[in-house]
């Protein structure tokens, strides 16, 4: 299935956050801002081409309202970004490219932790494998080093970070960042928070690899440092629903849920509704810029 790229220009995050290349990065904060004042975000990249945030939503619940219930400015906890990070300079809210698979729309907000504050002009990235446990970057590592039919989730090369289980770290999130092996960058991307600290993507419902539950990688990057690195979980009944479905029931054996899962924790839940042909997920996450710990 063909996704609107449109938005795939690359920027690089460096830069954007260095004030440099302001064309792509200001037509995206301009997206950011009519979708707070109550329209669908569209961004004019420097191709000259428009994108929406949602293009196949047939509803669009209000995302003020569905951060009610999506968590607290208390400090979210820190967690290993595992072995499949790399900075994949993508700036751009649809990263489904030619991923096919349940469509998920993701909106993050960004609060300071002490003072509840929404943090505009933050950096998020989210990562996360397909419907088949493939990261791409890292396809032949995520598929357990060849093709064939082999085992998902293999364990990584040397210098790669943390086996996808590895325990929560501190700091900067532990594990280092891979060296992409392939030219592939599907469901990664990055945008900048709005005045009410929020941020919209439009993926798909991630799959599963061995060892893990169902999850999304996010890192949030403050005044040009990685400031918080955790993972986003969702409820084991959707994941249910959702994995019945093609092309997720082509993948089976899943070994690993939330309640076996050694870095989910509750308040790592989205908050998930139905959203036209897909769902819509909203969660806060609290960084703490000046790293005092609170």
């Amino acid at each position: 299935m063909s996704h609107d790229h449109h938005e795939g220009h690359r920027v690089s995050r460096r830069t954007a956050l260095a004030g440099i290349g302001s064309i792509g990065l200001g037509a995206l904060l301009g997206a950011c801002s009519d979708a707070d004042n109550g329209g669908s975000a569209r961004a004019t990249t420097t191709t000259g081409a428009t994108a929406t945030v949602s293009p196949r939503a047939t509803t669009t619940p209000d995302i003020g309202s569905l951060f009610e219930g999506a968590g607290t400015c208390t400090l979210t906890q820190q967690t290993t970004q595992g072995p499949y990070y790399f900075d994949a300079d993508k700036i751009r809210s649809d990263i489904r490219e030619d991923r096919d698979g349940v469509r998920l729309r993701l909106a993050v907000r960004i609060q300071d932790s002490e003072t509840c504050r929404a943090i505009p002009n933050a950096v998020v990235e989210i990562w996360h494998c397909d419907a088949a446990g493939l990261y791409s970057g890292a396809e032949n590592l995520s598929g357990g080093g060849g093709a064939g039919g082999a085992p998902r989730g293999g364990t990584p090369p040397p210098g790669a970070g943390a086996p996808p289980q590895g325990s929560p770290g501190g700091g900067g999130g532990g594990g280092g960042d891979l060296t992409p092996q392939d030219d592939k960058r599907y469901l990664r991307g990055a945008q900048v928070t709005d005045n009410q600290g929020i941020v919209q993507f439009t993926t798909i419902w991630p799959g599963w690899y061995r060892g893990r539950t169902v999850h999304v990688h996010a890192m949030v990057h403050i005044d040009n440092e990685r400031t918080l690195t955790t993972q986003l979980m969702m409820d084991e009944s959707l994941n249910s629903t959702v994995f019945a479905e093609p092309p997720y029931a082509e993948h089976t054996g899943r070994d690993t849920f939330n309640d076996g899962d050694n870095i989910y924790k509750p308040t790592m839940l989205l908050d998930i509704t139905r959203d036209g042909d897909g769902y819509l997920g909203a969660i806060t996450l609290a960084a703490d810029p000046d790293k005092n710990g609170k």
